[in-house]
């Protein structure tokens, strides 16, 4: 997996932090760790304070996974809403509608490598009523293919594959894309949401 950029998170005088600071602390260990792989002292000890001092901020570890996940899935449907307000021709929705997923896989990496492995870490019910929203955001995706492909506008074959494809293909790139690289993240998202339309057979674009 390329660098996070920012692997450790620095101390923090014991007054400057915060549940935010503790959240923040928690996302970039449980990005690079894993949240398997991190301990609650750990966290303490990346915000320079006692493990005790901790459950000022948090309940458990959990709650912090929990947190981080719900907060990531309300950004990426706030995305795909607003990428999507207004459009009514399927191959302009789909292609923003890719842009922005590709775009926040790039700029929000810590976010999407954590939710794409470790929303399973999470215990009932708080992991069916997630998964369900995660099923939900690739439904509305869906659902731009099934108009296109009715409107004549795309040809594949199966909408379920489709969307499967370019979701995976959007989600490979928290993997691999570092801010230094040879691409910017803008430059990325726009060449995913060409291979999209690609994908589903885009009859412009």
């Amino acid at each position: 997996m390329a660098p996070l950029g920012t692997q450790t998170v620095p101390a923090r005088a014991r007054h400057t932090v915060t549940s935010e600071a503790v959240l923040d602390a928690a996302l970039t260990l449980f990005a690079v760790r894993g949240y398997h792989g991190t301990a609650v002292s750990q966290v303490a000890e990346t915000l320079g304070i006692r493990t005790p001092s901790l459950y000022n901020h948090m309940r458990s570890k959990r709650e912090l996974l929990e947190t981080i996940i719900e907060r990531t899935l309300d950004g990426v449907e706030a995305d795909f809403e607003e990428a999507v307000r207004g459009v009514s021709d399927p191959v302009e929705r789909l292609r923003r509608a890719t842009r922005i997923y590709a775009l926040r896989q790039a700029t929000h990496r810590r976010e999407a490598l954590v939710v794409n492995r470790d929303t399973r870490s999470l215990e009932e019910p708080a992991l069916s009523t997630l998964q369900a929203r995660r099923r939900n955001q690739e439904h509305a995706l869906r659902a731009v293919i099934v108009d296109g492909i009715r409107s004549g506008a795309f040809t594949v074959e199966s909408p379920e594959l489709a969307s499967f494809a370019i979701r995976e293909m959007c989600v490979s790139i928290a993997r691999w894309f570092r801010a230094d690289g040879a691409r910017s993240a803008e430059q990325v998202a726009d060449e995913y949401s060409a291979f999209a339309l690609q994908i589903v057979g885009a009859s412009r674009g």
